[in-house]
């Protein structure tokens, strides 16, 4: 495993209590980076963060609510006195049905969390990464953004936006010292899997040529490079993980 160097660098990973955006951490903390973990559960963020590093801390965030980002933005603020990096992990299947039979409360609930999340994370923390002229953000999208999965409107409809989101937010900030990235990744072995039917997982793994999920550490290695100081060029653009089923 390559060693990215992150040591003084603080990032917030929004959904890091677990699955992806804890592997995330794993990897950033063996880099030298403190991580901020921020969960909608108090006591799972707070343990992970523990269980990352002493140096780490865990707040209980609603991403979906916008004063909640900010009190949590500046309460990383006040503890590490910088942000460097952003993961907006933060995320939720919803419903795995046809789209006419989606309520809206429950259309709205999977855009408010992994889109607008997406948005209030980033309009709360981009003023804080402006003062230093420096920071690096990584959008968890999804390959469901690119191709769109049948039963999963709402999530592809959201994912899509994310990537929309990255392409508008990196090429206003092009000009400055910070970069906004997001990845593709296809389906991980986590327990988002267990809202989603054996038939339903099925259909996606059968479509991914290399026959298998991505594992948690291969989506890692990819987003803690590009929260590096390397990644000093590429913004505004959206890196593959889907085992070569996605066309572009």
């Amino acid at each position: 495993m390559n060693r990215i160097d992150m040591a003084g660098r603080t990032v917030v990973i929004t959904g890091g209590a677990r699955g992806i955006g804890y592997a995330i951490g794993e990897r950033l903390v063996e880099s030298g980076a403190r991580v901020a973990v921020w969960d909608l559960r108090p006591e799972e963020a707070e343990a992970s963060a523990a269980a990352l590093s002493k140096d780490c801390i865990g707040l209980s965030v609603d991403v979906s609510d916008s004063l909640s980002v900010e009190h949590a933005a500046q309460q990383t603020f006040a503890a590490f006195g910088r942000i460097d990096g952003l993961v907006n992990g933060a995320g939720i299947t919803g419903p795995v049905k046809p789209l006419p039979e989606y309520t809206p409360e429950e259309w709205r609930s999977v855009v408010e969390v992994n889109l607008t999340g997406t948005f209030n994370c980033c309009r709360s923390i981009v003023p804080i990464m402006q003062e230093n002229d420096y920071g690096r953000i990584v959008n968890i999208a999804s390959v469901a953004g690119k191709e769109g999965n049948p039963n999963l409107a709402a999530y592809s409809a959201a994912k899509a936006g994310v990537i929309g989101l990255t392409k508008s937010l990196g090429k206003e900030l092009a000009k400055t010292g910070i970069a906004v990235n997001c990845i593709t990744p296809t389906t991980a072995k986590t327990k988002i899997l267990e809202t989603l039917t054996p038939e339903f997982i099925e259909y996606m793994r059968v479509r991914i040529p290399r026959d298998r999920f991505v594992e948690l550490t291969e989506i890692a290695a990819m987003v803690a490079w590009l929260l590096s100081e390397e990644n000093s060029f590429t913004t505004a653009a959206t890196f593959d993980l889907s085992g070569g089923r996605t066309t572009y």
